[in-house]
């Protein structure tokens, strides 16, 4: 039976990307020694890094006055080191799941934060419209997409404040206007690499103004001005962020991307539209996450959840479809790396269960 990756993180990498990374594992450079073993000073890794950033700025067309960095401890450590360096007297967030509320609590140790606005009280089913942001913040944050939920935000907001954003799940799926924000952060494990490295995408000029002493390691400084060598990087996730990088411009950019995602979002909610068992758990369609598709089965169905998930996991290889324990059902995550086959796949399988209730 063959399987089909859903999982919401870490998640599928294309093939030939680990494929790629496995074999300079084993012999990386034909050197003799492992990529798993070798220095992170070493004169054949240096080329990795700098290679990875330059390929970071020519998809994203990151402007000038930027530095990319590669560094550990997942978004989570992000939602700290983010208030510590940019947040001087206020910062606005915009509430819409789990993640946005972790990072906007790291951040009210620091100083005031502002809630623009939240759906909390609908369970994130939608991104909130008609808020503003105040002009006195020192920035305003924003998670683009919410894994949990489903939903994710596809643009660039206008505000007159700089923006920060939480990536971690949209990252390298679209084209992005860098120049609107003081920082981007993605953790890899979605659109960029295996887990355990972490990207930030940092606007120089606004380092170093926060009026805080701020420890070595959480300073976004030591990092820029060590070109992620301050300490030793994560070396394998750093060479698996090239070589989906290599991928990713060899498909055709972000455009490509973009577009394959609308392909693939398209095929699964109008089958999640049509397909009587079930419904889709964004309210607002275009509100709708193109990379993870939350969706549960209608009131009259919902006894048949488990026997869906054992058919779908079970029986056709669905693997990782079922949904965040907070909202239940199902999620099919579908990253840069997911293909239209598998999505068919998921389609397939659930007018086959259909057709048998």
């Amino acid at each position: 039976m063959k399987k089909y990756n859903f999982n919401a993180g870490p998640s599928m990498l294309p093939r030939e990307v680990i494929e790629n990374t496995a074999k300079q594992i084993l012999d990386f450079n034909g050197s003799g020694l492992s990529l798993a073993e070798i220095s992170h000073r070493a004169k054949d890794f240096q080329p990795v890094v700098d290679e990875a950033e330059a390929l970071m700025k020519e998809l994203l067309q990151i402007p000038d006055g930027y530095k990319t960095i590669f560094v550990g401890g997942g978004a989570s450590l992000e939602f700290c080191m983010i208030p510590y360096n940019f947040l001087i007297k206020k910062a606005a967030y915009l509430n819409t799941g789990v993640w946005a509320k972790k990072a906007m609590k790291e951040a009210k140790l620091f100083g005031e934060v502002v809630e623009v606005a939240s759906s909390a009280a609908d369970n994130y089913t939608y991104i909130p419209k008609g808020w503003t942001c105040p002009d006195d913040a020192d920035y305003l944050h924003v998670t683009t997409n919410n894994t949990i939920y489903g939903t994710e935000v596809r643009k660039e907001y206008d505000v007159n404040v700089p923006m920060i954003a939480d990536m971690s799940s949209d990252f390298l799926s679209r084209p992005v206007d860098v120049s609107k924000y003081d920082a981007i952060y993605a953790g890899a494990q979605k659109n960029l690499s295996m887990a355990g490295v972490t990207v930030a995408i940092l606007k120089e000029d606004k380092l170093g103004r926060a009026p805080r002493e701020i420890p070595t390691m959480l300073d976004y400084r030591t990092h820029t001005e060590k070109g992620s060598m301050f300490n030793t990087p994560p070396v394998v996730p750093i060479y698996c962020a090239l070589e989906n990088l290599r991928w990713i411009k060899a498909q055709g950019g972000l455009e490509a991307m973009d577009k394959i995602a609308k392909q693939r979002a398209e095929i699964v909610y109008s089958e999640i539209d049509r397909n009587k068992l079930f419904h889709g758990t964004v309210t607002c369609e275009e509100d709708r996450s193109l990379m993870n598709i939350c969706f549960v089965l209608n009131d009259e169905y919902k006894e048949l959840e488990q026997e869906f998930l054992d058919f779908a996991i079970k029986e056709r290889g669905m693997v990782g479809v079922k949904g965040h324990r907070s909202v239940g059902g199902f999620r099919a995550s579908c990253y840069n790396a997911q293909t239209i086959e598998g999505v068919q796949a998921l389609v397939a399988c659930m007018k086959e269960f259909e057709a048998k209730h």
